[in-house]
């Protein structure tokens, strides 16, 4: 049992580690906004994590297999969210117009908004799609007993918690922060563009 533990941990660190929409999102509310912001849009992305870690357990991959077309209806729609979130960022980018000006804080942890943000963008992550319906569903065969699918369950969601922690503090840093500002434009323009990116591919590939 252990060596199951150490083997879905380091399997699961490294496709955290693994640069997309999540991390994107994380660091560019860090910088632009506030580590707390940072946090709550976190606390969306675990319980996103933890949404399809359950179903996961529970056989996504054979939900999946049997149901081609909510397969296609989740890989289009997470298409769409992340193209929105692409161009409301490229459109932030474009507005913008002193590169020397501090970005505008934007009170959006007080009404859940950065917390959904978080939800959705992982629910319509396609890295997490992927993930839990092949890979991680190797590791929660039929000869995996209740007590190691909850342990699994917990750790993974400790780990995805822990992981974007860090990202929010580093980025959420004075001198992140300064750097930000100084190049905001580009910046959210490059962050727009890549999550414009994963929605179209995720779109035309499913």
């Amino acid at each position: 049992m252990l060596m199951l533990f150490l083997t879905v941990a380091l399997v699961h660190i490294v496709a955290l580690m693994s640069p997309g929409p999540d991390f994107f999102f994380v660091s560019q509310t860090a910088v632009s906004r506030s580590r707390k912001e940072a946090m709550m849009g976190v606390l969306g992305i675990t319980t996103g994590v933890m949404v399809w870690a359950g179903v996961a357990l529970l056989g996504l991959n054979l939900i999946l297999e049997k149901m081609a077309w909510l397969h296609n209806i989740i890989m289009v729609g997470g298409g769409l969210y992340l193209c929105w979130m692409g161009y409301k960022m490229l459109r932030g980018a474009l507005q913008k117009k002193d590169p020397d000006a501090p970005a505008p804080q934007v009170e959006l942890a007080t009404s859940g908004r950065s917390f959904l943000k978080g939800l959705l963008t992982n629910l319509a992550n396609p890295k997490a799609i992927i993930y839990f319906g092949s890979v991680f569903s190797l590791f929660v065969g039929d000869n995996v007993g209740s007590a190691e699918r909850w342990g699994i369950f917990i750790l993974i969601s400790l780990e995805t918690f822990a992981w974007f922690t860090v990202v929010a503090s580093l980025f959420a840093l004075p001198t992140m922060r300064r750097g930000y500002q100084r190049m905001a434009k580009w910046i959210d323009g490059v962050a727009g563009a890549l999550f414009a990116g994963f929605g179209i591919h995720l779109i035309v590939s499913r």
